[in-house]
């Protein structure tokens, strides 16, 4: 391969042309040793050995047209362009009777890049990465890039521990001027760490700061997360987990001073140490403020976490700082700085701190822009938004904008960026980009649990209808004991304030034997009509109305109280003597309901509340009745791997009129969601001859939960384990609520949202069973929630 002048000039004189070599003299004049080349015009230029590159592409890089003088100084200038391009390996210039030839090769074109023994890195990320540095499919081919390709290759397997990773490349010419590319990758064997030791530690244990590391040693956990494979990223971040922790408990100087990381000869085994300056232990002594703060000093002053005499903690101290900016930022005052200077005495241990603020100019928001969005329509994500053009910038009102196109769920990632607008200095733009993801669903499965055997599931459900924001669903859901037939569909802006309407119609089969009760079928088929009007972030308010139809049919082994209902509702003389045969309810009920929801996540939240009430009532119908239901669930963390997690939940259904309270509206309680060690659904009076629960109208449930990350999962919240108690009873409609009557009892369970659904599991201890209750300590169920 012919790169260099010298080199190209001396091959081209050794072989003689029929064309006069003007190339050779060229290239020996930029070498400076050869003589110059007679100038003439040219007549005409014709490039040959071209194959992929178009003739006009050589054509702009010639310095000379035709009718033009050509000399050394233009084949010079050609001549170091056209090897500039990169697409040819060898060029020549030859003069024939006037007519300037350029002769050409071309470098090889890249056909495939193809892998080997990858086991750590998918091959499609791996092509996607090397196409971005130069190697890839139709990429003009060069040593140096594929060299780079490799090493970039061996960074990638380093930076997850595989340490003894070997990369052996091979190119292989095929026809048309082309090389297949081929990595062969040895991962060889992971290395682990083997020994993590910190020095210089003295107020805090080895055991407790390696509680705040990634990297551990191996473990019977360590296979899922990995935490004993070296990475830097990792290590990064756990010496500033470590500098965080001695920052928060006053160590105001603390210096992680330096890390060894060594590997064993054999690329086997990782030994870390950290060496930790720890310092003073400092106590606050004084705070206050400075700088332009329009009058709201003591406003601003109550912001600021850190109080005289409290233990210095850094996490206070940035908090306090953005607190103060985002308060300067809702007037509009985007680019406030606020800095925290400290005035240290080290005899006293004690430290002071002034905070400076620097309010910048007012800013307002000049064009939010929306990008990424190719189904959804712009007014469904803008109207999420609660930052408006022309209106002074408030950064809590960006990110709610930003958390709000989050909960849509059309997408997979959300970001939102506020750069300062060009040719200002007082306004900015907010741009935020959105990544969809395909929101029809058509899914196909079943579940097992012990309280409904096996269910079928199949649904096809479209969230964003034709990039409408509509939500659209078919479901059917069968098991042996209970089935479901639905169509739903919900418009969260049926009007353009926000309020929203949902519909829906359905046909329901309940045989409950499976629930510990006596047979007997429930089938009911009907709809309802459901405006929720949003009062504020958190708040929403529902109004609905309905129409069901129940027809309730029993036999001689259905308990008495289904029977009673039979025997007061049936048309039937035979039924209404016996109680045995079939009855029909027709029911408007009339729905209002509440509900807030300040979670943090609605599926492991770790801070926040849930509340929701309903008031559900049938007047005007045959059933006569009442019901309402009260949640509240209650999420704080205690510490910064637990949560404390609270539930409770009081129902109470009546008859309206002199009408008993229809059974097929009862109340159950026993199993996971509510009582957890008492099977499911069986708490309650039970009926006198076949001793199977009824059920009742009033429902008291209590719920404590202490959850913790998983051992191994590190961060993972998908992932965690629990200890509980829990509490509850099932009251008759005229039964008094009575405490004596709860059952409590108390366990440990594991909670997984899988591949395939959430999947809780628990065992509980019966804390105060009585005789005739029905006991179950180990159970488990897919799709349900805390």
């Amino acid at each position: 391969m012919n790169l260099q002048p010298e080199r190209f000039a001396q091959s081209r004189f050794a072989f003689p042309s029929r064309r006069s070599l003007i190339g050779a003299a060229v290239l020996a004049l930029c070498a400076g040793h050869a003589a110059a080349v007679a100038p003439f015009v040219v007549k005409d230029i014709r490039v040959e050995g071209i194959q992929r590159t178009e003739a006009g592409t050589v054509f702009s890089y010639l310095p000379v047209r035709v009718g033009e003088t050509f000399d050394d100084d233009k084949g010079t200038a050609a001549i170091k362009a056209l090897y500039a391009t990169g697409f040819f390996k060898d060029i020549r210039l030859e003069e024939e009777n006037g007519v300037l030839v350029v002769l050409v090769e071309e470098r090889p074109a890249i056909a495939a890049v193809e892998f080997t023994g990858t086991k750590e890195f998918e091959k499609d990320m791996l092509v996607k990465a090397l196409k971005e540095i130069g190697v890839g499919e139709t990429k003009i081919f060069d040593k140096a890039s594929v060299d780079r390709a490799e090493q970039e290759l061996k960074r990638q397997y380093l930076s997850h521990g595989l340490y003894g990773v070997k990369i052996t490349t091979t190119v292989t010419p095929i026809e048309r001027n082309r090389v297949n590319i081929m990595f062969n990758v040895d991962e060889g064997d992971v290395a682990k760490i083997k020994q993590i030791n910190i020095v210089g530690n003295k107020a805090f244990s080895d055991k407790d700061l390696r509680a705040l590391l990634q990297l551990n040693t191996s473990g019977w956990l360590t296979w899922y997360s990995k935490a004993d494979q070296y990475s830097k990223q990792k290590l990064t971040g756990d010496l500033e987990a470590i500098k965080s922790w001695y920052l928060n408990h006053g160590y105001l100087e603390v210096n992680v001073e330096s890390t060894q990381v060594s590997i064993t000869p054999d690329k086997k085994d990782i030994y870390l140490t950290i060496n930790i300056t720890e310092g003073e232990k400092y106590t606050v002594s004084g705070v206050k403020m400075d700088g332009e703060m329009f009058g709201r000093e003591q406003e601003l002053k109550n912001l600021i976490l850190l109080k005289p005499g409290q233990t210095y903690s850094g996490d206070l101290q940035e908090a306090s700082n953005k607190r103060i900016a985002d308060r300067l930022a809702s007037f509009g005052y985007a680019f406030a700085n606020v800095t925290a200077n400290p005035e240290i005495n080290r005899e006293k241990r004690e430290v002071a701190f002034t905070f400076f603020v620097d309010p910048g100019k007012r800013a307002y928001v000049r064009h939010m822009t929306i990008s990424g969005n190719t189904i959804t329509r712009d007014e469904v994500i803008r109207r999420e938004f609660r930052q408006f053009e022309s209106s002074w910038y408030d950064p809590n009102r960006v990110k709610l904008s930003r958390d709000r196109v989050d909960r849509l769920g059309y997408f997979k990632d959300v970001t939102v960026e506020t750069p300062e607008a060009q040719g200002t200095n007082d306004a900015v733009d907010v741009n935020i980009a959105v990544v969809e993801k395909p929101t029809g669903n058509f899914m196909v499965g079943g579940a097992f649990s012990q309280a409904e055997k096996f269910t079928f599931t199949a649904s096809v459900t479209q969230a964003n209808f034709a990039g409408s924001g509509n939500t659209v669903g078919i479901e059917l859901n069968t098991s042996h004991y209970n089935r479901t037939i639905s169509f739903a569909q919900t418009n969260p802006y049926f009007t353009d304030d926000g309020i929203s309407r949902a519909f829906q119609l359905y046909l329901r089969t309940s045989r409950p034997p499976a629930l510990n009760i006596g047979s007997y079928t429930v089938r009911q088929q009907g709809g309802n009509l459901t405006f929720g009007v949003p009062f504020s972030e958190i708040d929403t308010v529902y109004f609905g109305a309905g129409l069901e139809r129940t027809r309730l049919e029993t036999d001689e082994s259905s308990p008495t109280l289904y029977k009673q209902f039979v025997m007061q509702n049936s048309k039937n003389a035979t039924a209404k003597a016996t109680g045995i045969g079939e009855a029909t309810t027709n029911a408007i009920p009339l729905t209002v309901a509440w509900g807030r929801d300040s979670r943090d996540s609605a599926i492991t939240p770790t801070r926040g509340r849930y509340q929701r009430a309903n008031l559900e009532i049938d007047a005007v119908g045959d059933a006569k009745y009442y019901r309402v239901i009260y949640e509240h669930q209650w999420y704080r963390p205690i510490t910064r791997w637990m949560t404390l997690a609270l539930k409770g939940e009081l129902d109470y259904g009546a008859g309206l009129g002199g009408h008993s309270y229809p059974v097929f509206k009862n109340f159950y309680g026993g199993g996971i969601g509510s009582v957890r060690g008492y099977e499911s659904s069986s708490l309650g009076v039970v009926d006198p001859y076949t001793y199977d629960a009824l059920g009742g109208a009033k429902r008291v449930i209590g719920n404590a939960e202490l959850q913790f990350p998983f051992p191994g999962s590190g961060q993972d919240r998908s992932l965690r384990w629990f200890t509980f108690a829990d509490t509850g009873q099932i009251y008759q409609e005229h039964e008094p609520i009575r405490t004596s009557q709860l059952r409590y009892s108390a366990g440990i369970g594991l909670s997984w949202i899988s591949p395939v659904g959430p999947l809780k599991l628990s065992y509980a201890k019966p804390l105060n069973a009585k005789p005739g209750d029905r006991l179950e300590r180990f159970q488990f169920q897919m799709g349900t929630g805390f």
